[in-house]
């Protein structure tokens, strides 16, 4: 069995790490730990739970991903890209059930990881990262249209249509002290970076929010500003684990979810990564982060906690100010630890319609719009794959966004596979002009009457085993000998192998010899393996076309 892939970084930094390392670090890490509190706040909120919960997730799972992970900058954290899924299964589960969901995601990317799927979760689609971003985007953007207009509503619909059309129902309730606080939190975070590049538009936006807030509510009498202290009861400690009661009935309706937030989470963590890669220069152990991640997800939501991945923005933010090691990462969750036990309960006075603008902007920034209108200009697969996954998250749910869409993307990479796979027939006389096999230039080699020679020029595959299968029964007559050249075909799956058998079961039926030609290491050991080589005899596998003629030529004068 091959060796675990599990190097955290925090290991090998402490071997080198000093004084110089430690207060760059340090800067990072308050810094972050500052951008994090207002993103956790609105995150866990958007999700449907308490600002704590929100900020316990961050404090917690990312310690937890700074601790173990694969990358030397990662942040990790609630992200805007889970609040629809969250929310969703809250309302449908409640919060045990997104606790159990998030427990399943976890060992789900333990499991990514310990099997080295690291490397192969970055080959998703484009189009449907895309796709189901932008679709979360707008998504969020419409949850927080109540909360940024303070309209007085007693129930918001779950779907998107029905939202918006509640919502053009309300407008008439429009509270205009909340929408001007909403409308200044959005000015305040668009100008900010004018004028400061270290402190986040979001906090100042927080701030200056609070402050009004506050002395409309205690100083005017004005208390129809909803704060987050009018719907929440914040709580200034980490709370104590609780227990999970896992059953088979319960496990098997989240599977779904618990599906999804792991892909999701996968995606996001390795992305958040390999941009942090291309910035810093370093390189992240993909397969190590995700059991990092899961790890995390695993453990925070004993503690009230929901699902947490790699975040950019805040990744990002560490790489600007220094943070060049996991300790930046351990500290920004200290930060945000003490904030919690020392000012948690300042947070009540914070009013829904500033955080409401954050997310606003947070939906702005996670939108990809200019990358979305590029990539309608694509291939009419590509397009079909973001339209479909854009759709569905934002009409339907992510869940089914991510699936259909996977599958999607599935069965047009299959239709290419087929489309570039050929099978062709030679008879009496065969080119090898151009080949890696020739011995001269411009070399023909005669097939003597009674052998056929099939090609396959491709993977021979469940996409294109079908295909062969329905080639060899309409090309060529009957023969006395077929040599099947697989010099072309760089692997072969079940499906291929069982259509092969299939044949060489047919062509002894009909007294047929298949000789093979060009078989190369990895499919030949697939032969082995299956026991097929026993089978058509280990003299009938030749490494190249020469052998295999010679062997016909044996086998047809044996016949005569």
């Amino acid at each position: 069995m091959k060796r675990l892939d599990f190097q955290p970084v925090l290991w090998d930094t402490v071997k080198n790490y000093n004084k110089e390392k430690f207060f760059a670090d340090l800067m990072a890490g308050i810094i972050v730990g500052i951008v994090a509190l207002p993103l956790a706040i609105a995150f866990g909120i958007a999700s449907g739970v308490s600002p704590e919960q929100g900020l316990i997730t961050a404090i917690i799972a990312g310690f937890i991903i700074s601790f173990l992970g694969g990358s030397p900058v990662q942040i990790g954290g609630p992200t805007g890209a889970f609040i629809i899924i969250v929310y969703g299964i809250i309302q449908q589960f409640g919060v045990e059930g997104l606790a159990i969901a998030t427990v399943m995601a976890g060992i789900m990317l333990i499991l990514m990881g310990v099997f080295k799927l690291g490397s192969i979760i970055r080959f998703i689609p484009y189009p449907i990262v895309v796709g189901f971003t932008s679709g979360i985007a707008l998504t969020i953007f419409t949850t927080q249209i109540k909360d940024l207009f303070g309209l007085t509503m007693d129930k918001v619909p779950a779907d998107f249509i029905s939202k918006w059309l509640a919502y053009f129902e309300s407008f008439g309730t429009t509270n205009w002290i909340a929408l001007a606080v909403g409308i200044g939190s959005i000015l305040l975070i668009i100008i900010t970076p004018k004028f400061s590049k270290k402190i986040p538009g979001s906090l100042i936006a927080i701030i200056v929010m609070t402050v009004i807030s506050y002395l409309l509510r205690y100083h005017l009498g004005i208390t129809d500003l909803e704060t987050i202290g009018d719907r929440f009861e914040i709580k200034a400690s980490l709370p104590t684990p609780n227990g999970l009661s896992f059953n088979m009935e319960t496990i098997n309706q989240l599977l779904p979810a618990a599906f999804t937030i792991a892909i999701l989470g996968a995606i996001e963590s390795l992305l958040s990564a390999t941009v942090a890669d291309g910035v810093t220069g370093q390189k992240h152990n993909s397969n190590t982060e995700l059991i990092a991640q899961g790890a995390a997800n695993f453990i925070v939501p004993f503690f009230g906690g929901i699902p947490a991945t790699g975040a950019i923005a805040r990744t990002m933010t560490n790489i600007n100010n220094g943070g060049r090691t996991p300790v930046a990462g351990l500290i920004h969750a200290v930060v945000l630890l003490l904030i919690l036990l020392f000012l948690g309960p300042l947070t009540k006075h914070i009013p829904m319609a500033c955080l409401a603008g954050v997310l606003v902007i947070v939906s702005y920034n996670m939108s990809e719009w200019r990358t979305f209108k590029s990539l309608m200009k694509n291939s009419r697969s590509d397009v079909t794959v973001l339209l479909t996954t854009f759709l569905l998250t934002v009409i339907f749910d992510l869940t089914i966004a991510i699936e259909i869409g996977l599958l999607l993307a599935l069965v047009l990479f299959m239709k290419r596979m087929s489309e570039v796979t050929h099978i062709t027939v030679a008879k009496d006389q065969l080119d090898l002009s151009h080949e890696g096999e020739i011995y001269h230039e411009e070399e023909k080699l005669s097939v003597p009457a009674g052998i056929e020679v099939y090609e396959i020029d491709g993977p021979f595959f469940f996409g294109v085993a079908n295909k062969f299968d329905e080639c060899m029964k309409t090309i060529g007559d009957k023969p006395s000998i077929r040599i099947i050249r697989m010099r072309k075909v760089p692997f072969m799956d079940t499906t291929g192998l069982h259509n092969l058998e299939s044949l060489y079961r047919l062509s002894t039926r009909e007294k047929i010899q298949v000789v093979l030609s060009g078989v190369n290491e990895q499919v030949k050991e697939t032969l082995v393996k299956s026991s097929f080589a026993q089978t058509i005899g280990e003299e009938n596998i030749c490494s190249n076309i020469h052998e295999a003629l010679k062997r016909a030529e044996n086998l047809l004068s044996t016949k005569k």
